[in-house]
């Protein structure tokens, strides 16, 4: 008799009959798969861990709550993007490019969470000694670090019954198969089954578990879409593998802001933590160069200033090259536009050559006037002032509009040291100009390129 099998997408975990090329539910292209339909009914019956007691409705007003539900990791970058510290049985999911540093994060959180609480660490990728060696590497001891090898998700929660440990670390979510499936690791159904899996663990026994998971050729976290939403908090660790700098973002945040970013560099012990990021990106930028203008752009509440490098040089060939780092290239092509059109500069004509220093990404249209202003600049071949600031965003018809949180943007500005900063001169809301700091106000970029270059 033939075994039966069901389709599933990769992205939402839409369930078909037959395969077809795109999903019905989310509009996917090639992301329906074949798996073995007992399988499936075997996931979707009884757990093989029933972790969550049977419990009755409560009122909102019987419910405890507090502080006390959240603890310090003794990371502060890492306490700032889980929204003031990790909360008391949340699964947190963590991905990231092979070898931007996820394990070594996890192996340090290791560290210091096992100062006062126990921890329990289980990797499906290293052996215990391969762990060891590179907990002597970073640094890492303690008395409460226990250390599992295990691919097997009963015996990990079978460990996790006998230590009874306060924080759980899973590296990675591929590796770990139930043996009642019949799949390999890391597929769909498996991914599925283990993260529920933890998710019942975390919830029924408070267990705060972090889980490593690895990211695909697009970007995500591999494995269907549906995990993202069965999980507490979604964080990604970005930054260039030739770079020293990583970005921890938080893309989904149950018990706190999506918008928050926390700075590590990369060193030889290890990840530290760069508290004033502002500081580390400006460092070693070109005094008196044209084609660079700082900017301060807003992650999350925290003001961060970046330096925008542009270069302008006429084209050799029909159609000019464009190249943009960093800033979206669609961004780019319109303030390129605008430039030309109002504020008078041919720039058609020429290759546009657009960075962003320290591998960030700037999203926020704050950097459009910075950015037009390095564009200027290197077309010009006029140097921009090392004591100047540009915040503003630049609409298509040349005019500058105002931006969000302008004051905390120039408390940072003055406090690195900066003297002039040009700003919209509309601005909405009481601002307070920090003392020895001059405001530019201006209303377009021709007025904007004419207060600068």
């Amino acid at each position: 008799m033939k075994a039966k099998t069901l389709f599933y997408c990769t992205e939402c975990g839409n369930e078909s009959p037959k395969w077809q090329g795109r999903c019905s539910a989310c509009g996917a292209w090639n992301t329906v798969v074949e798996q073995p339909a007992q399988a499936t009914k075997k996931s979707t019956g009884k757990s093989a861990v029933s972790l969550v007691p049977q419990s009755l409705p409560k009122r909102i007003d019987e419910v405890e709550g507090g502080d006390e539900l959240r603890f310090h990791t003794g990371m502060n970058e890492l306490d700032r993007v889980l929204g003031g510290g990790a909360v008391k049985g949340s699964l947190v999911l963590l991905g990231g490019a092979p070898g931007i540093g996820k394990s070594t994060l996890m192996l340090q959180i290791c560290g210091q969470l096992s100062r006062f609480s126990k921890v329990l660490y289980v990797s499906g990728e290293e052996s215990e000694r391969q762990i060891k060696l590179r907990a002597e590497r970073l640094n890492v001891n303690g008395d409460n670090l226990y250390l599992l090898a295990e691919t097997n998700l009963v015996n990990v929660v079978e460990a996790v019954h006998q230590l009874k440990p306060d924080v759980l670390i899973v590296d990675s979510i591929q590796t770990l198969y139930n043996g009642d499936l019949t799949t390999a690791p890391g597929s769909v159904g498996q991914v599925k089954e283990c993260t529920m899996t933890l998710m019942q663990l975390a919830k029924g026994e408070g267990l705060t578990v972090f889980v490593i998971g690895h990211i695909n050729k697009e970007g995500s976290i591999a494995g269907p879409k549906v995990l993202e939403h069965m999980v507490d908090c979604v964080l990604y660790f970005e930054g260039e593998q030739n770079m020293s700098h990583r970005i921890l973002r938080a893309a989904k945040n149950r018990f706190g802001a999506t918008n928050e970013i926390g700075v590590f560099e990369m060193q030889d012990f290890g990840l530290a933590e760069v508290p004033n990021p502002s500081e580390a990106l400006l460092a070693g930028r070109p005094l008196d160069a044209p084609g660079t203008c700082v900017t301060c752009t807003m992650e999350g509440i925290r003001p961060v200033l970046a330096e925008v490098q542009a270069l302008v040089v006429p084209s050799s060939f029909g159609t000019p090259r464009r190249t943009s780092n960093g800033f979206d290239y669609n961004r780019a092509m319109l303030v390129l536009a605008v430039l030309e059109k109002r504020g008078g500069l041919l720039v058609s004509n020429c290759d546009a050559y657009i960075n962003v220093i320290g591998g960030l990404t700037l999203d926020e249209p704050a950097a459009d006037l910075a950015m037009m202003i390095a564009l200027a600049s290197s077309f010009r071949d006029k140097s921009v002032p090392s004591d100047l600031v540009a915040i503003g965003e630049v609409g298509l018809t040349g005019e500058l509009r105002s931006v969000s949180s302008l004051g905390q943007r120039l408390s940072e500005v003055r406090r690195l040291g900066f003297t002039k900063c040009i700003v919209p001169s509309r601005s909405s809301g009481k601002l307070v100009v920090p003392e020895g700091l001059e405001l530019i106000r201006v209303d377009n970029i021709r007025q904007a390129l004419s207060a600068v270059l």
